[in-house]
């Protein structure tokens, strides 16, 4: 496989993040490569209305800002860009912005930090990205009430600096340091879930700006109560909304006190069958685990040599316990000895927090470490999840799968709820790779669908998953979903083009 190399700076340097890996594309998705020339003359108009709203340093049109607004860290699988990117400061900026918008029938696009995977934020009719970044204050916090009020700027390690210090953290931990909203927005969860669940188990309510500008709280303007039998659950309808009834301009989220003690392991196994049956084991035992997350031994070896670690190259579950110290230790005394009786080895343990959070960098790192480790190539991530009994087979199936096909694929996830990610690494100017690459992620998809799973556990449908949502929920389901958009958004303003068509 001749790849070209490509540095990873260009993810870590904000004035880069137009650089050469934003700009493969690969034939198949590629519509069009230059901007929606309908909306010319209204995107005039609609700049000089905005500019008198937001100021001159509050919008742009620079090609390589709407580019850098048009992707996110996922492959490429459109090429249109949205004509215009905006930097509301306020609920009411924002609400300004969407009458403006929708008075001239011009799409909004919502912008966190775009680090989805599935393509949410390209403008495929073009129209205004809305970057929130500027909206970043916290707004509200309650201690004593264990809930915490953000703006979108604010993201998941800006939030858990300013907790340490009260003794309390934010666990939803998807990996990358995403926007609290946009993490709403996908419905988004992580390696912490299997203990504190995802995100639809922790946001009490949500401030709306829908497409014509009105505002409104899901459950009521600043209430926070942790639980309500009042109507309606708006705030869990807007909870993996992804952009496309209204922005979510304000979360209100639940908090927790930081763990007396947390304590991280290593395990590996001689199959990954044998890694999984000791998680099921795990969870049927009642065991309160805060993480376990499965590694294979592609990913292990890739993950040894980028990150320069000596672990075992073979099937691995990376664990963690939260507790008092006691009860840390109780829990990891039963976990040793369900994972000895499925061939597991010795726990390797990381009690100081400099080492368990190396450890847990480089299990959340390895998407990058996959792309390193093939430079100049791109990997379709798959996100399936489905009944715990059900994961030890489909990941076998799929390694079977992946082996047969001659591409790198490399296998990992929360195996705690049900869900794991295959990378799947094709060079992009190499067609036949990208179709075995598609070809793999699609009966991967197929068959978690047929185990009564889901196409997506965290990621979202963006535009990436579409083709599987009517399988997973029926026509019927489908059209109530359009029925419901149809309501909130009448002219398909709120990023169109995304979950689901407009036909």
């Amino acid at each position: 496989m001749q790849c070209f190399f490509i540095s990873r700076f260009v993810f870590n340097n904000s004035l880069c993040q137009t650089g050469s890996l934003r700009y493969f594309h690969y034939s198949r998705f590629v519509l069009q490569s230059t901007r929606n020339h309908q909306l010319v003359d209204k995107i005039k108009v609609l700049k000089q209305n905005l500019i008198k709203v937001l100021g001159k340093d509050g919008i742009s049109d620079s090609e390589t800002i709407c580019r850098q607004h048009s992707r996110d860290e996922g492959v490429e699988r459109n090429d249109h860009i949205v004509d215009l990117v905006v930097w509301p400061k306020s609920t009411e900026e924002c609400s300004i912005i969407a009458s403006i918008c929708y008075e001239k029938k011009v799409p909004m696009i919502p912008f966190g930090t775009g680090t989805g995977l599935e393509s949410g934020v390209c403008g495929v009719h073009g129209g205004v990205s809305v970057d929130m970044s500027k909206m970043n204050k916290i707004v509200d916090f309650n201690p004593e009430d264990f809930d915490v009020t953000v703006q979108p700027g604010v993201t998941r390690k800006g939030l858990n600096h300013f907790l340490k210090d009260h003794g309390l953290w934010f666990p939803v931990d998807p990996g990358a340091d995403a926007s609290l909203c946009g993490m709403t927005a996908t419905s988004a969860s992580g390696t912490n879930a299997v203990r504190y669940g995802t995100m639809r188990e922790n946001v009490l309510n949500t401030e709306i700006v829908l497409a014509d500008g009105r505002v409104f709280w899901t459950a009521g303007k600043n209430r926070r109560s942790k639980k309500s039998s009042a109507g309606f659950n708006l705030t869990n309808l807007f909870v993996g909304s992804e952009g496309s009834l209204g922005f979510i301009t304000k979360t209100t989220l639940k908090i927790y006190g930081i763990p007396e003690m947390m304590a991280s392991a290593v395990c590996a196994f001689p199959t990954v069958k044998a890694a999984v049956d000791m998680c099921v084991q795990v969870l049927q035992s009642n065991i309160p685990i805060a993480r376990i997350e499965l590694m294979d031994d592609v990913a292990m070896e890739m993950c040894n040599n980028h990150n320069k670690l000596n672990y075992e190259v073979a099937p691995t579950l990376f664990l963690e316990f939260h507790g008092t110290e006691e009860s840390v230790k109780s829990q990891a005394k039963f976990a040793a000895e369900i994972a000895d009786y499925n061939g597991g080895s010795q726990f390797h343990w990381a009690y100081e927090t400099e080492e368990r959070n190396r450890l847990w960098k480089a299990r959340h790192d390895i998407y990058w470490t996959v792309l390193q480790s093939n430079p100049g190539c791109r990997a379709i991530v798959t996100d399936v999840c489905v009944p715990i009994t059900c994961l030890p087979d489909l990941i076998a199936q799929t390694k079977s799968d992946i082996q047969k096909s001659g591409i790198i694929g490399p296998c990992l996830g929360h195996v705690g709820d049900g869900n794991f990610h295959s990378f799947l690494v094709f060079n992009p100017s190499e067609p036949e790779e990208l179709k075995k690459a598609e070809q793999l992620a699609s009966r991967l998809t197929k068959r978690a669908l047929d185990l009564n799973g889901t196409c997506t556990g965290e990621h979202g449908i963006g535009i990436g998953k579409m083709a599987y949502l009517e399988k997973e929920i029926g026509p019927v389901g489908l059209e109530m979903m359009k029925s419901i958009k149809r309501t909130f958004d009448p002219h398909w303003l709120m990023n169109p083009g995304k979950i689901f068509s407009s036909e």
